[in-house]
């Protein structure tokens, strides 16, 4: 590993390596175990889009590892003003071990990477969201014992974590199946990169506008925000056409009878899920967002350490 911009950096055997890493990590940090890996390094965190898990946990999770996180807003840095990403990069290569961002234009990674000469951690972009998957894995993983073969359901918009999840999965070698609106399907090129891998992998792709064909038989239900930050002006327009794939009670029937429900959060109950749902005892969410703090711990160790 040299980044962690996608699933795409990674092998199936290192994506196993880092859920055990963070598996490790995690019982550490509830046996209270110090674990100063990464004592004397620093990263920078660039948020263009604002944060409450991401921000946190990297922090956080960089505390308990030894080392120090700077937080950098574009609005605090000279990216807000015009500095081109490639002498950004160039400069905070000069000062850090490691660069975490999260922004809108998926490029600018790209670009952090290819002009730097640090490790780039995906945090967030417009197209991916890498460490929320991971995070899902170890959860799915936690609960369940296993990975390969299982099927996960993703209900809703064909956003940056579904795509990231597409990607997740075929590496897993899971089922994993996506309902959407027309119109609202995720990106071509990582659906293309999802069903090659899986391929290799022994998982499939399954694309349907039908929640119910998605749904069936899961394993695990998936279901995000229909409104994605900074599309506030969309939700008269998209409200309508998303409530047949909110994840209610009855749609729960048609899963596996043990399933579990997850969702990145933050959640809007009534809308992409049912409070009965969400509030109830299939979901695992608050383990998920938990998770984000140990997955990614196991991502900086790998790539800082």
């Amino acid at each position: 590993m040299k980044h962690f911009i996608s699933f795409n950096d990674i092998t199936p055997g290192e994506l196993e390596e880092l859920l055990d890493l963070a598996q490790e990590l995690k019982a550490q940090t509830k046996a209270k175990i110090a674990h100063p890996i990464l004592k004397g390094k620093t990263l920078g965190m660039i948020f263009s889009k604002s944060s409450t898990r991401t921000r946190v946990s990297f922090e956080v999770g960089m505390f308990q590892l030894g080392g120090q996180a700077l937080f950098l807003s574009s609005q605090d840095i000279q990216l807000g003003r015009g500095e081109s990403i490639e002498d950004t990069a160039r400069v905070l290569s000069r000062y850090l071990d490691g660069i975490m961002i999260r922004t809108f234009d998926h490029q600018d990674v790209l670009d952090l990477a290819r002009f730097g000469s640090i490790p780039i951690i995906n945090g967030l972009t417009d197209l991916m969201h890498p460490c929320q998957a991971l995070a899902d894995l170890m959860t799915i993983r936690e609960h369940k014992g296993a990975l390969k073969g299982l099927k996960l359901a993703y209900l809703g918009d064909g956003n940056n974590v579904a795509n990231s999840l597409l990607h997740a999965c075929a590496k897993a070698g899971m089922h994993v199946a996506i309902g959407s609106p027309a119109g609202y399907e995720c990106d071509e090129l990582c659906v293309s990169e999802a069903k090659e891998c899986a391929g290799l992998t022994g998982g499939s792709v399954l694309l349907t506008h039908d929640p119910v064909e998605a749904i069936k038989d899961a394993d695990v239900v998936y279901t995000d925000t229909w409104i994605s930050m900074g599309q506030e002006s969309e939700k008269v327009v998209k409200v309508p056409i998303f409530m047949p794939y909110q994840v209610n009670s009855k749609l729960m029937q048609s899963a596996s009878k043990d399933a579990i429900f997850l969702h990145c959060l933050p959640a809007y109950r009534g809308y992409e899920v049912s409070a009965q749902v969400i509030d109830g005892p299939a979901s695992v969410i608050f383990d998920e967002a938990e998770n984000r703090l140990h997955a990614q711990k196991a991502v900086m160790v790998k790539l800082l350490g």
